[in-house]
């Protein structure tokens, strides 16, 4: 009779500890979906999502400047920028690896031009960018973070790894062919056919 007890006991709290967390649990993923919502919202408005992002960089930027520190936060952040940065101006496929689906450009008149598929697309780019700077500039306000260190020496350090990064990714530009952005139009002579076929339509 005891043992009964204990178990109708046992799982009438277990039942208000699950009616208890469930309304929280429904709150957090209304609020999920409504931030992924408008999340969604910004793709199409390039411009304005980067001036909100340089907005938010220039706040960044006056917080580590106002308290002359935090240091170890901006190496790390522009460290992490910076792989962004590569996988940005990545193909999707990497012609080392498959050198027949890459993302060459057009030698000739009867080339097809083959647009530029990123490794990392640019919404994503943007908002691990954005992420990035807004997770740095909450850190700040935590002193534990603040290691002191000699900024001039990180500094050059990371000056030195962007410019032998950029360098390389450069010459991979060069050696394979592409460029990591979508320009020109479907054809190599787009125009000239274009032109030609205006002219057979004015006879």
């Amino acid at each position: 009779m005891a043992g009964l007890w204990r178990l109708n006991w046992m799982e009438g709290v277990g039942a208000e500890g699950a009616s208890a967390a469930s309304p929280v649990a429904q709150w957090g993923h209304d609020v999920w979906r409504m931030y992924q919502y408008y999340l969604d919202k910004t793709t199409p408005h390039t411009v304005y999502r980067w001036i909100g992002t340089f907005v938010a960089i220039a706040i960044y930027c006056l917080r580590v400047y106002y308290v002359q520190g935090y240091y170890i936060i901006a190496y790390g952040l522009g460290i992490y920028i910076l792989n962004l940065l590569i996988g940005f101006l990545s193909p999707l496929v990497d012609p080392e690896i498959d050198p027949s689906d890459g993302p060459l450009l057009p030698t000739k008149g009867s080339d097809e031009f083959k647009p530029f598929i990123r490794r990392l697309p640019e919404f994503k780019f943007w908002y691990s960018f954005t992420k990035a700077f807004v997770i740095a500039f909450v850190m700040t306000f935590f002193s534990m973070f603040d290691v002191p260190v000699f900024w001039p020496i990180l500094l050059c350090y990371w000056l030195v790894l962007f410019f032998l990064t950029m360098r390389r990714q450069i010459a991979h530009m060069i050696k394979y062919k592409y460029i990591p952005f979508n320009v020109g139009k479907q054809k190599y002579g787009g125009k000239k056919s274009s032109a030609s076929s205006s002219g057979s339509r004015g006879d």
